[in-house]
């Protein structure tokens, strides 16, 4: 079973404020309660702008059975700045591909945040913990964005 969740958050800042938060995988990966380290690969896997692309996540799910963390071992596969970045999370455990998509509404005073997560388990009870927490993490990424504009 794969899970997927599609949320727009709608902010009153500008859009290089959202892209400066959502293009950063460290801030990416501190919004996520599940991600109990991580290191971003500094040195490899930049872009153009020398922002880091990839990170990896040690991700410890409350799941019976499975009582060790996973390396999750992320990358950017999609670039393009200022409006959108797509990241793939790799490990034993699970696939998850993250996309996020920055727009402007008609008026130009409300910033869109367009976010849509899949999370393919390979676990017994990956998916299910992801079906009931998925909205979860999003609120929490939704919290860090809106604390980082203070």
């Amino acid at each position: 079973m794969t899970v997927r969740v599609r949320r727009v958050f709608e902010f009153t800042v500008s859009p290089s404020d959202v892209w400066e938060f959502i293009a950063d995988p460290s801030k990416r990966a501190d919004a996520i309660s599940v991600v109990d380290t991580y290191e971003v690969d500094n040195s490899l896997n930049t872009n153009d702008d020398n922002v880091p692309t990839s990170a990896t996540w040690e991700v410890a799910l409350p799941i019976p059975l499975i009582d060790s963390t996973a390396t999750v071992d992320t990358e950017d596969v999609e670039r393009d700045p200022p409006t959108h970045v797509k990241f793939v999370g790799k490990s034993s455990m699970m696939n998850v591909t993250g996309e996020h998509t920055i727009e402007r509404n008609e008026t130009g005073d409300i910033t869109r945040l367009i976010n849509e997560f899949v999370v393919d388990g390979r676990v017994p009870g990956v998916e299910r913990y992801f079906k009931r927490n998925l909205d979860d993490e999003l609120d929490n990424l939704e919290s860090a964005l809106r604390q980082s504009f203070k």
